[in-house]
């Protein structure tokens, strides 16, 4: 089979595309390979912003902000808000500081069980309204070794992502499961999204 990674689709057809507010990669070829994405725009938003309250709640708090940020230049489009974060009972694991962090975080990990939580705001920049969901995956790793979590971080890829691993990378080599929405755990829950795009449409 050829590899279709980067073909797009029309699978977004009769849907309006979307401005997303966020300067991730992944989000980012998530949406053109639906064909939905309209154009980029990066937030102005410190994600200190959102800090306090449990995480659900953090991550749509976040999302919202993202999109407002970007909503509020624009007179039209629909605007996409999106964060994601990893949880280990209770504590929070955002992008690792550094190579030893990144460390700590994929050995807390390794033979567990923990959450990840996408907060998505989509806004109308013409008219204001709004609509907010959250996706919660639970994601169990394999028990990893020292000699792997060390391969991984001499790769790089830890360094930009929360809980030090991307799921649709390297680190796909130590999930065991994943109980709920793998796009969820990439950083962008699509069908949850086109729930909430419907949702706009209908209101």
């Amino acid at each position: 089979m050829g590899d279709s990674r980067t073909a797009t689709s029309n699978l977004w057809a009769g849907r309006p595309k979307l401005v997303l507010a966020s300067s991730s990669p992944r989000r980012r070829e998530l949406l053109e390979r639906l064909g939905a994405l309209a154009e980029v725009k990066v937030p102005d938003v410190a994600e200190q912003a959102a800090v306090g309250g449990d995480a659900r709640a953090r991550a749509v708090r976040l999302s919202r902000l993202k999109a407002e940020s970007v909503a509020r230049r624009l007179d039209r489009g629909l605007v996409l808000g999106a964060d994601t974060l990893v949880v280990m009972e209770g504590r929070v694991l955002g992008k690792p500081r550094s190579e030893e962090e990144a460390r700590d975080m994929l050995r807390l990990l390794s033979a567990r069980t923990h959450e990840v939580v996408t907060g998505i705001t989509v806004i109308d920049a013409a008219t204001g309204r709004s609509a907010s969901r959250q996706a919660v995956s639970r994601v169990t790793f394999r028990p990893i070794s020292d000699a792997e979590v060390e391969a991984y971080v001499a790769t790089g890829e830890p360094m930009d992502k929360a809980g030090a691993y991307g799921a649709q990378g390297g680190a796909g080599f130590f999930i065991e499961a994943v109980d709920g929405c793998f796009y969820n755990v990439v950083g962008l829950p699509l069908a949850l999204l086109a729930e909430v795009v419907d949702e706009l449409a209908k209101a």
